[in-house]
């Protein structure tokens, strides 16, 4: 029908775009719009070769967002200049002169937010006609000196973002497009900045003075015409000149190898959140002061005044953004630009205050810590480029003596020629790989160690084959014999203890992505319980290995009952894990029982069975192996007899509040570990009042129902008794 309507149509002759020796033009939108009447919603005209690869590459005609042909006020540079989009100076009168630049200065902040939240730096940053002909500024000190901080800001931040390589596959971030980002003499940009700042601190003293010294203000040439606005101009200006120059030392500082310069940018970080609480207050005098404007929509404005920038226009480097059609891009508001910086700041302040800590087990609590305050991009750039430097943990100990700290053994191991077998050089390697990946963003980091397991178990096999094929069987080794011998063993019980923690942490990231459903939730616990067990395991053998090592340095005696009683103690680390595992165990059987009794609200999915669901979810750990011989039928067989009269027989909730409380003591100069405990034995404790409601009411009233949610705990559920 379409092609039929096409036929109908006549195009005229008349062209208004000039016809070449080749080709002769002419004008589509009668047809387009004939045959835009005949299509139904959804319907699209397309030929006998048209493909679905095709239609998603495909543009939509006249829609902004799709055809970037339309959006464009200007098709060059060269030509918004001409039309006057960018003046230099950007007015004649002092004053709106300096109010722009203001403006302009403002809007870059919300443009970089923007660009740091993952949009493309072309249709942000450099929007700015100014940033992208760098030369023409250079009659205007004050705008010049901040375009070249700008540039200066955004290539170290790219140099951060690339290096650390934790920005997501199709993220545009890193991509320059030939962007002047290398502008001559931005090397210089702090002196030029440097020396602007100190023309208007100057003039903001001699604003300052006494009356009968307001004489110093005539010797000097002010911002502005308007002397009783000059204060309130100079201190607004100072605060956003100050900002930028103390934002771009902490750049530069944190890159400083070997974490040299995390002291001074934090100086800088306290120095940067203080001038935008500054920049923040001056926006009621820059409201004040400028003309024309409304409190209307003021919350979603770009500039602290509420007036539209100058010199911005994103059309012109639409096509510079991707091989694809631009993304439709809301420039972030003024407030919420200088919150995402001043988070920014406290995330970084973070990093920089980080101890760090040579033990393995000490970089991971912290890294997974400071992953819960969801920060951004460039941060965990930051402490990716921290962690890891030239193969070595902050640039100082090699992974191998890293290992070696981990797996609990002599200092002296650390020098041992067995570092350079090629499955310990991998396993280092393994290790590199995972602190970057724990990194990366939680969608990332769970697909990332999923996928890493199988490389765990591999390399777990090798170095057994290779032990095994070097020494023999283990038991007909004596254990003084050699030195060699005890790395290998120590080193294979801490990959496997290793693999596990990797384990738990994937599990438990599926909270964090709310990737199950609370059908679900009955056998992630169920998979989260075993894997704990063998990490339990796991650690409480390699503790008992690192005593055995400190007693046969000693000499041989008769132990006494209290070294006895020492010995049979056991490892916080261990009791930690078993209170988590009471706690998943618990929460197991609990809504085993509560399905098996119908006491749970559940609905069916009508498109895949319970087995196909425990693929979909545990599938890389089935890979792996991990832990041997689990199954779904294993899981099955653990909870199909669960009732809730033997779980009140047996309450493992209170199991997990009593070891909770156990564990506190040992844990004292540890404020995370103190308070996942206290979670923990809330959750417990809540469980626990619920499953004697339930246990006692239930029988009687069928209308009492169990639901589940996270209060207390980000991934340890908490049982809600209603009537349904």
């Amino acid at each position: 029908m379409a092609d039929d309507a096409a036929a109908e149509v006549f195009v005229p002759e008349r062209t208004s775009i000039p016809s070449g020796d080749d080709s002769v033009w002419a004008d589509v939108s009668p047809l387009l719009e004939s045959a835009c009447k005949d299509l139904r919603d959804g319907e699209l005209i397309h030929g006998d070769n048209f493909n679905l690869f095709a239609a998603m590459s495909a543009l939509e005609i006249m829609d902004p967002k799709m055809d970037s042909g339309i959006v464009c006020k200007y098709y060059s540079i060269d030509e918004a200049i001409e039309n006057g989009a960018a003046p230099v100076p950007i007015s004649i009168n002092k004053t709106v002169d300096v109010q722009c630049t203001i403006d302009i200065m403002d809007h870059l902040l919300a443009c970089e937010a923007t660009w740091h939240k993952g949009h493309s730096l072309a249709q942000t940053v450099f929007s700015c006609i100014y940033l992208l002909r760098p030369d023409r500024t250079s009659s205007h000190a004050l705008l010049h000196s901040y375009c070249r901080v700008i540039r200066a800001t955004c290539k170290a931040v790219i140099s951060v973002v690339s290096d650390a390589r934790t920005h997501e596959e199709d993220d545009l971030f890193t991509m320059a497009y030939g962007l002047p980002l290398d502008g001559d003499g931005d090397e210089k940009c702090l002196s030029l900045l440097n020396a602007v700042e100190e023309t208007i601190s100057r003039q903001l003293r001699a604003c300052k003075a006494p009356s009968s010294r307001r004489r110093v203000l005539e010797d000097m040439e002010p911002l502005q015409t308007n002397l009783d606005l000059e204060e309130g101009y100079c201190k607004a200006l100072l605060c956003r000149l100050r900002f930028r120059k103390h934002f771009y030392h902490v750049l530069t500082s944190m890159r400083r190898p070997q974490g040299r310069g995390l002291e001074l940018a934090r100086k800088h970080i306290a120095t940067c959140i203080s001038e935008l609480d500054c920049i923040y207050r001056s926006s009621d005098f820059l409201r004040s002061s400028a003309c024309g404007t409304s409190e209307d929509g003021i919350e979603n404005r770009t500039t602290a005044s509420g007036c539209q920038p100058i010199g911005f226009d994103a059309s012109l480097n639409c096509r510079l953004s991707a091989p694809t059609p631009p993304r439709a891009i809301k420039i972030l508001s003024w407030k919420k630009a200088i919150e995402y910086f001043v988070k920014l700041l406290h995330d970084l302040d973070i990093i920089c205050s980080y101890s760090l800590d040579p033990s393995l087990e000490g970089v991971l609590q912290f890294v997974v810590q400071f992953q819960k305050s969801q920060p951004d991009l460039v941060a965990r750039a930051h402490l990716q480029l921290l962690l890891v430097q030239d193969g070595k943990l902050y640039g100082r100990d090699s992974m191998f003596t890293v290992i070696t700290r981990a797996a609990v053994l002599p200092e002296v191991a650390k020098n041992h020629d067995v570092q350079k077998n090629e499955y310990f050089v991998q396993l280092g390697q393994l290790v590199i790989n995972m602190l970057k990946i724990l990194c990366t963003n939680a969608a990332w980091q769970r697909r990332k160690l999923g996928k890493m397991l199988q490389d765990w178990r591999v390399i777990y096999v090798q170095l057994e084959i290779a032990f095994r094929k070097e020494f023999g069987e283990v038991s007909s080794i004596p254990e003084d014999e050699n030195f060699c011998v005890k790395i290998f063993q120590h080193i294979l019980l801490w990959v496997e203890e290793q693999t596990y923690w990797i384990a738990s942490r994937f599990l438990i990231l599926g909270f964090e992505l709310e990737l199950y459903s609370p059908s679900e939730y009955c056998m992630v616990y169920w998979y989260i319980y075993v894997v704990l067990i063998k990490l339990s395991e796991k650690t409480h053998l390699k503790m008992a290995a690192k005593n055995d090592t400190g007693k046969r340095k000693g000499k041989k005696k008769r132990d006494s009952p209290k070294d006895v009683a020492r010995e049979y103690r056991i490892p916080p680390a261990v009791l930690f894990l078993q209170c988590q595992i009471c706690l998943a165990e618990g929460l197991t059987m609990m809504l085993a029982a509560l399905r098996n009794e119908h006491m749970i609200l559940q609905s069916r999915n009508p498109f895949n069975t319970e087995q196909e669901r425990f693929i979909q979810h545990f599938e890389l750990l089935q890979k792996a192996c991990i832990p041997d011989h689990v199954s779904f039928h294993s899981f099955r067989e653990s909870t199909t007899y669960a009732r809730l009269s033997t779980l009140v027989m047996y309450n493992y909730f209170k199991d997990a509040q009593r070891i909770a409380k156990e564990a506190k003591s040992s844990f004292s100069n540890d404020p995370d570990k103190l308070a996942e405990l206290r979670k923990i034995e809330q959750v417990a404790e809540h469980n626990s009042i619920a499953l004697n409601v339930i246990s006692r009411v239930g029988a009687l009233d069928p209308t009492l129902k169990a639901s589940f949610e996270f209060s207390h705990h980000p991934y340890f559920a908490t049982a809600v008794v209603k009537r349904s």
